[in-house]
């Protein structure tokens, strides 16, 4: 496949199309399995029901968690297993037994805990901390310096990526970075299926690696596209209600 492109395609068809061992690194943030919460709460008396968090996860595919057979074909793809995962803890169980108890890999928790949660109903703990979890084989070419070494991120939602981006779970790019300067090299390639409003691509760009990326949503394919080639999504609204031109977009409209 091309290097260095988002495909707005269904990842589960897309990565058929990899080549067997040809992907160093693998980031991805797939939709979270999330129960129970869906309108309803705290959430809804507070942010109304149009722009509930609970209603945006929904009605975007965001909440049923994944089909685990990817999970062959990311194996597949990587010549060696080199591979961050995000995940809610209903994920946990199934992503440790398969890379673990399964492919006997290493494994490494990263948290992200949020100073401003999302608040969902009063029958739940508050969602202030999502999961990374991180695998790897022997053999796997690591590369992890003090100052980046850290297993646990504080910091407040990232609401102004959220604004900007619109995508509902987008990660802080810092963190992103963080994972692409511990696990590969300049000119590896970086697989990201669920690449959302493109921050992986981001930092693959501005740390000279290669990527491919899957987004299915054409919204947020548009959105990982401009962004990775610097524009804006003010400019891009603009653009699109004719008041402006924005010359060599490129970009495969």
């Amino acid at each position: 496949m091309e290097l260095n492109k988002i495909y707005n395609e269904d990842c589960y068809e897309g990565i058929k199309k990899i080549k067997d061992k040809s992907v160093d690194l693998i980031i991805t943030d797939p939709p979270y399995e999330i129960t129970g919460i869906h309108g309803s709460g705290i959430m809804k008396e507070r942010y109304g029901k149009e722009n509930c968090f609970a209603n945006h996860l929904q009605d975007n595919g965001l909440d049923k968690g994944i089909d685990l057979k990817i999970l062959d074909d990311y194996v597949r793809v990587m010549k060696k297993i080199n591979i961050y995962l995000w995940c809610n803890k209903n994920q946990i169980y199934d992503y440790m037994t398969y890379f673990v108890k399964e492919h006997n890999c290493s494994f490494e928790i990263i948290v992200w805990c949020k100073e401003n949660p999302i608040a969902f109903c009063g029958t739940h703990y508050l969602v202030d901390k999502e999961y990374c979890l991180y695998f790897w084989e022997q053999g796997a070419d690591i590369h992890i310096p003090f100052e980046r070494g850290k297993t646990f991120y504080i910091s407040k939602t990232n609401v102004k990526d959220k604004q900007e981006y619109g995508h509902p779970t987008i990660k802080p790019l810092d963190i992103i970075k963080n994972f692409v300067l511990n696990s590969s090299k300049v000119g590896w390639v970086i697989l990201d299926s669920f690449m959302g409003s493109g921050t992986t691509a981001v930092a693959c760009k501005e740390l000279e690696r290669n990527f491919i990326g899957f987004e299915l949503n054409p919204e947020y394919w548009q959105i990982a596209v401009d962004r990775v080639n610097g524009i804006s999504q003010k400019d891009r609204r603009l653009k699109d209600s004719g008041i402006m031109t924005i010359y060599d977009f490129g970009v495969d409209d």
